[in-house]
């Protein structure tokens, strides 16, 4: 543990942007033990859950990913994400979903909402990692396990990009389920997102009750007919 903690302190210099390889295989490299990628979704969406996926890989399956031509999820295709999220789970030696609702979000403010997604993803995994690899700057409160947060990192860390493409198609999928129910704001399209076309139907028809109430654009008056 001793020698986890000198790593996740070492990771506080973080490797320039400019560097070309993975973190798993520089900084991280000399780990002993399971590292988890933990990342969110849905941060800046109008509508629904933010979701968050927590990805142990084995150490065989970085190569693997590496030559399918992983990146960070927003750079990548619906399709490809779909084949890569595939893959990863299938490469996975553990992964799991976590996530906050739009009434939690409303409740305790976007931040705490996705931070609390992200410690329900990896409270739920059945393999302990000996390390959380965090997405961003904001560190998970109350979780015993050690963790370091990694700013951008969906494009230095493989075990941090599987969990933002697995977390991506994950909530796609729900917000496609969903869209049917709440056809007059273009959900299929725009993902939740502030799309044209969702904010003018937000001024036409007010919000749903999957909306997050404490965005402005949520906010907005129906314009009278």
């Amino acid at each position: 543990m001793v020698k986890t903690e000198q790593t996740a302190t070492a990771l506080c210099t973080s490797v320039p942007l400019g560097e070309s390889s993975w973190l798993e295989f520089s900084t991280l490299s000399g780990i002993q033990g399971l590292l988890a990628g933990v990342d969110e979704v849905g941060r800046g969406s109008l509508f629904g859950p933010v979701v968050a996926a927590a990805v142990i890989l084995p150490d065989h399956a970085l190569p693997k990913l590496i030559a399918a031509g992983i990146k960070d999820s927003k750079k990548l295709s619906s399709s490809r994400r779909t084949q890569l999220a595939q893959q990863i789970c299938g490469l996975a030696i553990d992964w799991k979903i976590g996530f906050a609702s739009t009434a939690e979000i409303d409740k305790m403010n976007i931040l705490q909402a996705t931070l609390l997604a992200m410690k329900r993803a990896v409270l739920k995994l059945k393999v302990q990692p000996v390390l959380c690899l965090i997405d961003g700057n904001q560190s998970v409160k109350n979780l015993l396990i050690p963790q370091q947060t990694i700013v951008k990192g969906d494009e230095r860390s493989l075990t941090i990009a599987s969990a933002s493409i697995v977390a991506k198609v994950w909530r796609d999928n729900l917000v496609l389920r969903l869209a049917a129910k709440y056809p007059m704001y273009d959900l299929a399209r725009n993902k939740g997102y502030g799309s044209q076309r969702h904010l003018l139907a937000l001024q036409q028809y007010g919000s749903s009750p999957l909306h997050r109430k404490s965005f402005r654009p949520c906010q907005m008056k129906v314009l009278s007919s």
